[in-house]
C-alpha cells in the first residue's frame, strides 16, 4: 500500500459523493475499502502472472515468497470489508449490494483471463467482456458507492455506474496499448510484457483477425522461440501490428469509449458544476 499507485478508484467513489453533495468523511472507510480490496488483487494477480515488479518494485510473490503474498491478499480482502462496515448504517445494505457483487465479477474476468491463454480462439467481443469484468466493474462500483453515499437515486446511481463502466473500458485498452507502445517511465514496470507471455490482448486479437496467416504464426509463436531475445520478440511481434495500423485501430476504440462516458456524465442531473471533477478525472485518467 505504501507504494502509491495511482488510487483512482478511492478517488472516484468521493468524486462522485461530493458531486452529489455527501459527506466525505463519511464515505473515506469506503473509498479505503475499495482501494484496499483492488490492491489484494493485485497481490494475488502478480502471483498468477508471475509478475516480479509492481508499481517499480518487487512484487509481494517476488520479495516475500508466494504463500506470504497469497495471506496477505486474503488479510486485505476480509480488512475491506471490515472498512466497509464503517460506513452509515442506512447506507451500509445498499452499498453491499454493490461491493459483494462488483467482487465476484472482478474474480470471474480473472478467471476469463487465465482461462484465455489455453483458449484456441478468443474474440475481440469475448475480450471486452473479460476486461469489463476484470477491470471496469471494480471502476463503476467504486463510482456508484459513491453516488449512494451523496444521496443520488437509483437512476442517477445507474448513469454514475455506466459513466465509469466506459471510462474502465478505456483505460484497459489504454493499458493494453501502453504495455507495447508505452515507455517503462509510464508504466513502472518492464514494457512488452504481455507480448511476451503472449496474452490475447486487444492488439493481439485486432492483428490477428486481420492478418495474413504467414503473420499470424509469428503472432502465435513468436514468444516461444527461445532462440530470439525479449526485445528481438517484441520488436517481431511489433512489426506485425503496424503493418496492420493497430495502434491507430486501438486509439479509436479508446477515444470510442471515453467518449461515450463523457457523453454519459452529460445525462446527469446535476449543475454542470457538480459534473466538472467527474470530467477533469476523466481526462486525467485517459
Amino acid at each position: 500500500m505504501s507504494g502509491g499507485g495511482k488510487r483512482i478508484r478511492p478517488t472516484l467513489l468521493l468524486l462522485a459523493c461530493e458531486a452529489y453533495g455527501g459527506n466525505l468523511q463519511e464515505a473515506m472507510p469506503a473509498a479505503a475499502a475499495v482501494e484496499m480490496f483492488h490492491n489484494f488483487t493485485l497481490l494475488h494477480d502478480d502471483i498468477m502472472d508471475n509478475a516480479v515488479v509492481r508499481r517499480g518494485k518487487p512484487s509481494v510473490f517476488a520479495k516475500w515468497g508466494e504463500n506470504v503474498a497469497i495471506l496477505s491478499g486474503d488479510a486485505m480482502m476480509i480488512y475491506a470489508y471490515k472498512l466497509l462496515s464503517l460506513v452509515p448504517e442506512s447506507k451500509l445494505a445498499r452499498i453491499m449490494d454493490i461491493f459483494t457483487p462488483m467482487a465476484l465479477q472482478v474474480c470471474e474476468g480473472q478467471q476469463y483471463d487465465m482461462d484465455f491463454e489455453t483458449c484456441a480462439k478468443v474474440s475481440v467481443v469475448e475480450y471486452m467482456r473479460m476486461i469489463e469484468l476484470k477491470t471496469s466493474v471494480l471502476l463503476a462500483g467504486s463510482a456508484m458507492i459513491g453516488a449512494v453515499l451523496g444521496g443520488a437515486n437509483d437512476e442517477e446511481c445507474r448513469k454514475v455506474y455506466n459513466y465509469a463502466l466506459e471510462l474502465g473500458l478505456a483505460f484497459q485498452l489504454q493499458d493494453d496499448l501502453l504495455d507495447s507502445y508505452g515507455t517503462e517511465e509510464e508504466l513502472g514496470k518492464k514494457i512488452g510484457g504481455d507480448i511476451l507471455e503472449g496474452k490475447k490482448t486487444y492488439l493481439m486479437l485486432q492483428a490477428m483477425s486481420r492478418a495474413v496467416e504467414e503473420d499470424r504464426e509469428i503472432l502465435r509463436k513468436t514468444h516461444l522461440d527461445e532462440s530470439l531475445s525479449d526485445d528481438e520478440k517484441i520488436a517481431r511481434v511489433k512489426e506485425v501490428y503496424d503493418r496492420y495500423d493497430i495502434q491507430h485501430t486501438v486509439e479509436q476504440q479508446i477515444s470510442l469509449r471515453f467518449d461515450k462516458a463523457l457523453s454519459l456524465l452529460d445525462t446527469l442531473e446535476l449543475p454542470s458544476e457538480r459534473k466538472e471533477h467527474l470530467r477533469v478525472f476523466a481526462q486525467n485518467l485517459m
